[in-house]
């Protein structure tokens, strides 16, 4: 199953059943993310189960990196960063934020990859919300997801 797939799914689920205690929980302010970005780690915990492992919310000095997945290799440990983000408005703002922020994660904790996943909680089809692309960022490479 296909992570955008999964995420269409659960996100309705999510939002009818779990939404409701966050929005009245005193560490929902500020986390709107939480929903999507834990059904994400949910089904990564699953592909990582061959060996990997999935670190939520991983410290880089005063900053944190919301999914660092760490998958050991023969030539060394691999790690790639995956920032979460609510979408808000345009595309193209979102990215001007979260870009610098995802190749400076990735600088931090010496990443192979970096993804930047962007969920859009608007009522529109899933056909116009879901999609990827590449991204760069300084010479940073980013993959940029859309669900």
């Amino acid at each position: 199953m296909s992570t955008s797939k999964a995420h269409r799914w659960h996100a309705k689920t999510w939002d009818a059943r779990c939404r409701p205690y966050w929005v009245g929980s005193r560490h929902a302010h500020g986390y709107k993310e939480a929903g999507p970005q834990l059904l994400l780690q949910a089904f990564l915990q699953r592909v990582m189960n061959g060996g990997g492992r999935v670190e939520r919310e991983y410290g880089l000095g005063r900053q944190r990196v919301d999914i660092l997945l760490l998958w050991p290799r023969p030539q060394g440990m691999q790690r790639v960063v995956i920032e979460c983000k609510v979408l808000r408005g345009r595309l193209e703002r979102t990215l001007e934020k979260a870009l610098p922020q995802t190749a400076g994660y990735m600088d931090g904790c010496g990443a192979d990859a970096g993804h930047l996943v962007i969920f859009d909680r608007s009522e529109k089809p899933w056909k116009e919300k879901v999609f990827r692309r590449s991204e760069e960022f300084e010479g940073t490479p980013v993959e940029v997801w859309g669900m």
